[in-house]
């Protein structure tokens, strides 16, 4: 097998390295006084060989500039941001990154985006993607921004669901350069009470593919399931009503595949409503000819739950598991990657994947409006509790491949076992691709000190357990989930250093 056509990569890390370093190297940025622990950030990317990185506290926005050895070169404020936006979300290209924001005056909702160069500096005044009119003070964003995997093409949309039968989809397509493509407003007839709208996701053609699940109940399993399409170009939607053959899906994925233009949905399933789960369910979509070209269900082996079970029984191994990265191969194939998590409240009470009523798939907020980001990577991400003592678990990460006729290839389990009673930054995995292997790195405990571990997974699905990372500087503790791939073998990793947030870039 070649590997290089083992994993069909993001056009950004299509470069290979032919060069294997001997060991990692970590570059540290240092600490600064006006980056305090509850900073507010997100890493934009690489450009023109600088790491861009947005800093936000109270207030105050600006982009910091670190050069090849983390030294910060510059600093730059977004003084032409209102007082007050609601989030802010970037798409970074090689040398200039967009950044799309929403605030609110009086009653309007404005959708933002403003075009910065490779030093955070702003290149031409903010362009008005849209706006809505509501009559509430919007806390939480309207809009969702989501882009093609190529990056030529751009979409904001939002949903109207005032009308609990009738939800109204209002999307904006633009190309690289933001000029507008398309926009269009569509509704989704929503005939059952636990109906709900999630997974949108563009195509590199700017086609829009989403789902509607449903279930019996409040936080409960799906029993029904409905893929929507819409061409860039149209003003209605297309819809396939998948056939679950009574099985109970939860955790509903959607991915696409714009090599061989398939769309792939994935769930973990139960044969029993609120069962243990029993494997995945996967369905593919032909775009070309408009058809199913797969709908199965996969039971996993007793052998595979031994190896994931961790604290489980055998039959509820995979109960606490989540999806967290759904990788397609060139030849049709895919790999999923999911990772037990879960918490504990005061007393050991442990919370099943039942309790995490913050983000319940079954309900909506209270607005009008909602882009309904229910957020299924980690449990505690949609977890309200009223209890003063949480503990945040993070163990097993279980690697699975499937061929394009959806058969299960391999398996393996990548072994952790991981906790933190204060929040959950310090634990948890990132996933870093550099196309000959997948590298799963994370924190692991070592006489009371954590320290950064990197395990590679082969496209035979070997795992390789490498040492703990060298030139680990005492001091500095990784927040690795909340890392970012820069590079073909390059990320950078936040860090917290005493009472300070601070960046290393790692060279794998």
């Amino acid at each position: 097998m070649n590997v290089k056509n083992w994993i069909l990569l993001p056009i950004c890390l299509v470069i290979f390295s032919t060069v294997q370093l001997s060991a990692q190297k970590i570059t540290y940025s240092e600490p600064e006084r006006d980056d305090p622990r509850s900073l507010n950030f997100e890493i934009v990317g690489k450009l023109n060989g600088n790491y861009l990185i947005y800093k936000n506290i109270r207030d105050v926005h600006s982009i910091s500039v670190y050069d090849t050895k983390m030294v910060m070169a510059e600093k730059n404020k977004l003084d032409f941001l209102p007082d007050k936006i609601i989030n802010a979300d970037f798409l970074a290209y090689p040398d200039f990154f967009y950044m799309f924001y929403q605030y609110q005056k009086r009653s309007i909702v404005y959708s933002m985006a403003v075009k910065l160069d490779a030093r955070g500096k702003k290149m031409a005044d903010p362009v008005q993607l849209d706006t809505t009119d509501i009559s509430f003070f919007a806390s939480n964003k309207i809009y969702s921004i989501i882009n093609s995997e190529n990056k030529q093409r751009i979409m904001s949309y939002k949903i109207n669901s005032k009308n609990d039968k009738l939800h109204v989809v209002t999307s904006v397509l633009f190309d690289k350069d933001l000029n507008l493509i398309h926009k269009s407003r569509v509704g989704v007839q929503m005939p059952d009470r636990n109906d709900f709208l999630t997974e949108f996701q563009l195509d590199n053609d700017g086609d829009l593919v989403f789902v509607k699940p449903s279930g019996t109940a409040q936080n409960d399993n799906i029993n029904k399931l409905v893929m929507f399409t819409k061409p860039a170009n149209a003003d209605d939607v297309a819809f396939v009503d998948l056939k679950l053959n009574n099985i109970n899906l939860d955790d509903v994925s959607v991915k696409i595949d714009n090599f061989n233009k398939h769309y792939l949905i994935s769930s973990f399933y139960s044969a029993k409503r609120r069962g243990n789960v029993d494997g995945l369910y996967c369905f593919l979509w032909d775009k070309q000819n408009g058809k199913e070209l797969l709908s199965s269900a996969t039971t996993f082996s007793d052998e595979l739950r031994t190896e994931a079970k961790g604290e489980n029984s055998i039959k509820s191994a995979f109960n606490d598991y989540f999806v967290r990265n759904i990788i397609m191969k060139k030849d049709g194939g895919f790999i999923v990657v999911s990772e037990s998590a879960y918490t504990s409240t005061r007393g050991g009470v442990n919370n099943s994947r039942w309790d995490y009523l913050n983000g319940s798939p079954y309900w909506g907020t209270n607005d009008y409006y909602s882009n309904y980001s229910y957020g299924y990577n980690y449990p505690w991400s949609r977890y309200n509790s009223f209890n003063n003592i949480t503990r945040y678990y993070a163990d097993n990460i279980a690697v699975v491949s499937y061929d394009a006729t959806g058969k299960m290839e391999w398996s393996n389990i990548v072994n952790k076992s991981q906790y933190d009673d204060s929040n959950d930054n310090f634990i948890g995995f990132t996933l870093a691709n550099t196309g000959d292997q997948l590298h799963f790195i994370f924190n692991v405990q070592e006489k009371r000190t954590m320290m950064l571990s990197d395990q590679n997974v082969s496209p035979e699905g070997q795992i390789t357990r490498n040492p703990t990372m060298k030139n680990l500087d005492k001091g500095y503790d990784f927040m690795p989930r909340l890392s970012k791939q820069v590079g073909a073998r390059q990320l950078i990793v936040p860090c917290q250093y005493r009472n300070y947030v601070c960046f290393a870039k790692i060279d794998l």
